[in-house]
């Protein structure tokens, strides 16, 4: 399996959801604990944008991460010039390439926009910057112009082709379809997923599987409309069920989630794979007694792998063993007869409060103080 190398985007993309400004000091804190995570390439920001943006994006690119930082520029020279000053390494060079943006978006036609393609891509090389030639809107446009658009770049020295599903309205087959073509015919891809329909992490991988040596991501899936693929899915998905080694830090997710999470002013839903607190929590009688004797009987990976810790919960649907556990760990023993007029009680509290419930609680039902 071809090897694979995420580049996040958090900084530019992520932060173009609605709302979500980052200050200077939260994106440089962001990009730390991106780099401390071992993720290998930062997409900083827009430097064109001036003030702020180009200065975050100017004191991240001198900072002596180990993550190559790189900067977003439409192909316009002016842009391209901002982000040299920016002092960056490598730059994605994007246009549009469906014939809805092209002409709608744009109001050009097709050579127009390879002319353009060609002077921009020409620029950034002469200068000795990495080049990511951005195909936005790839997902509706015309393969055969796709290609076409690939052949320039690469012709003009571009190091590998940006595929954006820039409205997420691919699924996994035809990602998988048309990554392949592409890979097959030599050129390097990096996939970048929208999430509209919910199924950016699966093209991602989708695309993984087709060759696609880069994947962008953003954390927690942070992104415009339905967000992005998310960082940690992917990283995940990828070790797991492509048996692909990112050298991605995965327990270093928990934190790297919960820092961006507040400075976009998003809260993590309980239940968000990877990341979520309660993914690790059991309380189904016959789940809890199943890993209590077997974790991966209902688990896909340890708890800390991701900085996370399993719980055994107790509610509504606990069982006995699950009492007996959590008494246990507090030092109470109790035998089965007295296990199962516990239970009882237990349901009955977790039903009425409508969650789960905690030792205090559990020590009260059962007449036993602290």
């Amino acid at each position: 399996m071809t090897a694979v190398t995420i580049c996040d985007t958090t900084l530019r993309d992520g932060e173009q959801a609605s709302g979500v400004v980052f200050s200077v000091g939260e994106k440089l804190e962001i990009a730390r604990m991106l780099d401390e995570a071992g993720v290998p390439e930062i997409e900083a920001g827009t430097p064109v944008m001036g003030g702020e943006e180009a200065e975050a994006v100017r004191i991240i690119a001198g900072m002596g991460l180990d993550a190559r930082v790189t900067a977003w520029n439409r192909a316009v020279i002016s842009d391209i010039e901002a982000s040299l000053r920016a002092g960056v390494e490598a730059v994605s060079v994007s246009l549009p390439v469906s014939d809805i943006m092209i002409k709608r978006k744009l109001g050009r036609e097709r050579a127009w926009l390879l002319g353009r393609l060609g002077e921009a891509v020409s620029f950034a090389k002469d200068k000795g910057l990495y080049v990511c030639a951005g195909a936005e809107d790839a997902s509706r446009a015309d393969m055969d112009f796709v290609m076409e658009y690939a052949s320039l770049a690469r012709e003009c020295g571009a190091d590998r082709l940006r595929f954006a599903d820039t409205v997420g309205v691919l699924d996994p087959f035809t990602t998988y379809a048309r990554i392949r073509q592409l890979t097959d015919a030599g050129f390097t891809v990096e996939f970048h997923a929208h999430n509209d329909f919910g199924l950016a992490t699966a093209n991602a991988l989708a695309a993984a599987g087709a060759g696609a040596e880069f994947l962008s991501a953003t954390v927690l899936g942070l992104g415009e409309r339905a967000g992005n693929a998310a960082l940690e899915e992917i990283t995940m998905g990828l070790g797991h069920m492509l048996k692909i080694d990112t050298g991605v830090r995965t327990e270093k997710f928990r934190a790297l989630c919960e820092r961006v999470a507040s400075a976009s002013g998003r809260s993590i839903p309980c239940g968000k794979p990877v990341v979520g607190d309660k993914i690790f929590s059991h309380e189904s009688g016959i789940h809890a007694d199943g890993v209590l004797k077997y974790p991966a009987i209902y688990e896909p990976y340890e708890p800390g792998e991701v900085g996370a810790v399993r719980e055994i919960a107790l509610g509504k649907h606990s069982g006995r063993n699950a009492v007996m556990y959590r008494l246990s760990k507090r030092g109470v023993e109790i035998n089965v007869v007295e296990a199962d007029m516990l239970l009882m009680k237990v349901r009955e509290m977790g039903t009425r409060l409508k969650r789960a419930i905690n030792d205090d609680e559990l020590l009260s039902l059962c007449g036993t103080q602290i």
